[in-house]
């Protein structure tokens, strides 16, 4: 068998590449019209003599004729090429030889009127050529694309699924992406955020500036029906399937890595939350035990622990929050709470208490103090989180056990913070709140609720209520306000914005109102004590 020539097994088979073949080159093959076409791929190498070829095509075969129907008039050879570019063919090669096996120049003259105005690649052949053999070493060099497509994919197909075995992370994943396909690869979010890149050959401002680029090199990421990103190679050519492969490929690493992520997270959550649970109520366990289970979530040993609270609000209301929004909120302190922690040279277990309120316990130890760590830890918190939290903290115990019972004293003081419109400290304690705490305590004693509501009747709670809305003081906001600088007329007037005299007459307006005197220290502590339970009940 004649030898061939085949071309780099990752490169497609074209028209070109069968005009090479030694098989076919002895023909002396020559491009009689489509030269610019030479490169469409070639899907298989038919051989055909009838006129009926071209409606048994499927598209990116390559024809093969020695027929003399096409080579007598050059009217129906034209509508045969016609139909054959229609029908997605490859190209047409055919021989132009006479009975002696010359060259036909009449034959040729034929196939030139024929072509005329056409862009279909024709090639014609001096000499006559096996094509049997012709057929053999052209399906060698397609099946040898084929395999080496396969291979392809398969190399693919190993590198991803090692990355997804290996827990690898998405920028890794990019990179990868990247490396695999030459080219400048992004992964976004639904609203065009960039979560990772790679810029491969390109530059950084090349690839990100004026994002999101168009491309059509892209796949969504995330499962059906909850998609939430996409992985982009703007700069990849549209036509390169290996690019499209990698791309998909990549995409579904993408999700199942982020799955398993989730996964992993809410399995931690739900055996954090199941613990912390247990340790606030009447439990069985014992303190060995309880360490244990504590020490597999992450709390490791310690001399000490401090049970601590964070309620979560917010510019709005946390009772009209979509529950997504909320949990998100949860989910966010949460992990800033474990990595203040670590910051902080110490451990922590976090657990949902109810919407919008964490419960932990944080395990000191060393020769530094309780509170140098809880300050560190949650000043750390507080410049790390974007969401607004209050923080109590309840007494440092020896035992785990008693530090999971002493939990809700955290969760009071953490909504006694809450309420303060003044804090000074990164966490508070009980001795902290000192009368708001009392009164916090008592907020929903019937006593205390006749007590309060009694010494305010008359007034406008509602800051929107004030002056007809003209105000945002409310007569609750300004009465805090008088007693918390202790009747203090000049400062009054400079953190409202007002005038000393109208201080002075909303003052008295406010004396009428109750019916008792500011200047009197029991009228002056009994309405304090008012105004803590009425903030409290928010």
């Amino acid at each position: 068998m004649a030898s061939h020539n085949t071309p780099n097994g990752s490169e497609p088979v074209t028209v070109r590449s069968i005009l090479h073949l030694d098989e076919i080159r002895g023909a002396r093959p020559q491009v009689l019209n489509g030269s610019t076409r030479l490169d469409r791929p070639v899907r298989w190498v038919h051989i055909a003599e009838t006129e009926e070829v071209p409606s048994l095509l499927e598209g990116g075969e390559l024809i093969l004729s020695s027929g003399t129907m096409f080579r007598q008039s050059a009217e129906r050879t034209r509508a045969f090429l016609t139909r054959l570019d229609a029908a997605g063919a490859a190209g047409f090669v055919i021989e132009i030889v006479d009975d002696s096996g010359r060259p036909s120049a009449v034959d040729r003259a034929v196939l030139l009127e024929a072509v005329e105005g056409l862009d279909f690649p024709v090639i014609v052949l001096a000499s006559r050529a096996r094509y049997v053999r012709v057929t053999q070493a052209a399906h060698r060099l397609l099946i040898g694309e084929q395999l080496a497509r396969v291979e392809r994919a398969r190399r693919v197909h190993d590198v991803f699924t090692d990355l997804s075995l290996r827990g690898a992370d998405e920028q890794l994943i990019v990179d990868t992406t990247a490396d695999l396909i030459g080219s400048g690869v992004v992964l976004e979010d639904a609203i065009h955020r960039v979560l990772a890149f790679n810029t491969a050959s390109s530059s950084p401002a090349a690839l990100l500036d004026g994002w999101p680029l168009r491309s059509r090199q892209q796949v969504t990421v995330g499962m059906r029906g909850r998609r939430w990103g996409r992985l982009v190679a703007p700069f990849a050519d549209a036509a390169d399937d290996h690019a499209s492969e990698v791309l998909e490929r990549a995409g579904q690493a993408i999700t199942l890595v982020r799955m398993a992520t989730q996964n992993e997270r809410d399995l931690l959550q739900h055996a954090t939350d199941a613990l912390v649970h247990e340790l606030m109520g009447p439990t069985d366990m014992s303190e060995d035990e309880a360490r244990v289970r504590a020490r597999g979530l992450g709390l490791e040993d310690a001399s000490v622990f401090v049970p601590v609270a964070v309620k979560i609000t917010a510019p709005e209301a946390v009772d009209g929050e979509e529950v997504t929004s909320l949990q998100l909120r949860e989910q966010a302190v949460r992990t800033e709470l474990r990595a203040a922690a670590k910051e902080a040279g110490t451990s922590a277990i976090v657990g949902g208490r109810r919407a919008g309120m964490l419960v932990g316990i944080v395990g000191c130890r060393g020769s530094r103090s309780v509170d140098d760590v809880l300050t560190t830890l949650f000043r750390h918190l507080a410049e790390e989180s974007t969401v607004p939290h209050s923080v109590g903290a309840g007494d440092e115990v020896a035992s785990l056990l008693e530090a999971g019972a002493h939990l809700e004293n955290a969760v009071q003081v953490a909504g006694i913070v809450a309420t303060m419109s003044v804090r000074s400290r990164p966490f508070y304690r009980f001795a902290d709140v000192r009368l708001r705490g009392l009164v916090a305590a008592l907020r929903d004693d019937s006593r205390m609720r006749a007590f309060a509501e009694s010494e305010l009747a008359g007034l406008v709670v509602d800051r929107a209520e004030a002056d007809g809305g003209r105000s945002r003081w409310s007569d609750i906001d300004f009465l805090e306000l008088l007693l918390r600088m202790g009747g203090n007329k000049s400062a009054i007037a400079q953190e409202m914005g007002l005038s000393r005299p109208a201080v002075y007459a909303r003052a008295e307006r406010l004396e009428r109102r109750l019916g008792v005197s500011l200047d009197d220290a029991e009228s002056r502590a009994a309405l304090h004590t008012a105004v803590l339970w009425q903030r409290a009940q928010k």
